[in-house]
């Protein structure tokens, strides 16, 4: 049987029999052969199985300035940088695809809290606010962060995520990445995080997480969930 290489949208490549019909979003490459022939062909041409879009926003990262980048085994956490933040405040979207279009009220809050940090000086790289992107398809799920640098061998993480990527346990994933990486620094023995008491969902996000509810709660009345090394 004669075989066709086929490849869509995104840029990825298969095998399709010659004669048929191509599937929707799929066109014809031009080459066709033997079953092993156009294999062949297919690993020369996709020597990157991620989709474009995510081999795109992987390139344009690199040509970013430095930032921290922790990964987890379905989202990366990208630090914002001050510029990127000050446009995520006004409803922007940084150059990057957002889960539901735009950022959050909640995501351009904390945007403003580093625009205000960094306009003061008192932004610690590292420290601020950070991206959740979907590996899959590099699209921007929700934001997570600290509320300042560390103090005392503590550190404080919120978080937020688009309504559309609730449920899935995105949170709880990129909670325990964001802590671990926190206990690995210096110095730093304790995170922390709150949340209200009606905030059921949070809280179940904090206990997955491995954080434990203390007893106290904090000056605002919120509940305080505590990680420690």
């Amino acid at each position: 049987m004669t075989h066709a290489v086929i490849v869509n949208d995104q840029q990825q490549y298969a095998l399709w029999p010659s004669g048929t019909g191509l599937p929707e979003g799929w066109q014809a490459t031009g080459w066709t052969g033997g079953e092993q022939s156009c294999l062949d062909r297919i690993a020369e041409l996709w020597k990157d199985g991620r989709p474009a879009p995510v081999r795109r926003a992987v390139a344009e990262d690199s040509a970013r300035p430095a930032v921290q980048l922790l990964v987890s085994p379905r989202l990366w956490l990208r630090e914002v940088l001050p510029e990127e933040a000050a446009q995520i405040t006004e409803g922007g979207t940084a150059g990057l695809e957002w889960l539901g279009g735009v950022p959050s009220a909640e995501t351009r809050i904390a945007a403003k809290m580093l625009t205000r940090a960094a306009g003061a000086g008192v932004h610690v790289p590292g420290w601020g606010m950070y991206l959740l992107i979907r590996a899959e398809d590099a699209r921007v799920v929700g934001a997570m962060g600290f509320h300042g640098p560390p103090a005392d061998g503590s550190a404080e993480i919120g978080f937020d995520l688009t309504e559309k990527a609730r449920g899935l346990g995105y949170a709880t994933e990129a909670l325990g990445e964001l802590a671990s990486w926190t206990l690995r620094q210096s110095g730093l023995d304790t995170v922390v995080a709150t949340t209200t008491e009606d905030n059921v969902a949070s809280q179940g996000v904090m206990e997955r997480a491995g954080f434990e509810l203390r007893p106290e709660r904090n000056e605002e009345g919120l509940l305080v969930y505590r990680l420690t090394r």
